[in-house]
């Protein structure tokens, strides 16, 4: 119910008991201009129910924020990622994928050809994507055994900022140091440089 003039004027309308009349002064839990011990109790009121909310939420916050976190933990300590892009219809998408990524402010980076069906996904529209967190070799052979990995969902968006991924690519080159970086990093640079690669962000679901 909304506040009107008339329910203004009952709130000052002897006939109307204290509880109605304090219930009008509330109206939707703003307090209005109303003089007198009837606003103060309203005021007292209207926080009172302000920290009770507040008291409520906290710990729900606390939990989304450990659920979160133990969630994106593998993220930081996997070498590897397997990334399916979600159709249309929220279905998995026939290719997946295992890749090198780097874990930064909750988003994983990947780099990978322009021509990928994941780069073109997200060129398409497709930016939904389902990623397991894990090392299980290359995907065709593990026989599905990612499945039983962490997963998170994401939303995908290609990362042009040069300055970010320039601190992405160092971030990989420390993290491959000796898993072919030296082959593989300026591939990579030169790719971005050039188009032949993309660098896609995957913004980690909260």
């Amino acid at each position: 119910m909304g506040c009107t003039p008339g329910h203004l004027t009952g709130v000052q309308s002897p006939g109307l008991s204290r509880r109605r009349r304090l219930r009008y002064t509330l109206c939707k839990g703003s307090v209005r201009r109303v003089a007198g011990p009837l606003a103060l109790e309203a005021q007292l009121m209207v926080r009172r129910r302000t920290l009770l909310v507040g008291a409520a939420a906290a710990p729900l916050v606390a939990i989304g924020r450990a659920v979160a976190a133990q969630a994106t933990a593998p993220l930081d300590a996997s070498r590897l990622v397997y990334i399916t892009p979600l159709k249309s219809d929220g279905e998995e998408s026939r290719c997946k994928a295992e890749i090198w990524f780097a874990h930064d402010g909750g988003n994983v980076y990947v780099v990978t050809p322009a021509d990928a069906w994941r780069a073109e996904a997200v060129g398409r529209g497709l930016d939904r994507a389902r990623l397991w967190v894990g090392d299980f070799g290359p995907w065709r052979d593990a026989d599905g055994a990612f499945r039983a990995a962490p997963e998170v969902m994401a939303t995908a968006a290609l990362e042009t900022n040069a300055a970010i991924q320039a601190r992405i690519l160092e971030a990989m080159g420390g993290k491959y140091a000796d898993d072919g970086w030296t082959r593989w990093g300026p591939r990579f640079e030169k790719g971005l440089a050039d188009g032949s690669r993309v660098m896609i962000r995957y913004a980690v679901d909260a």
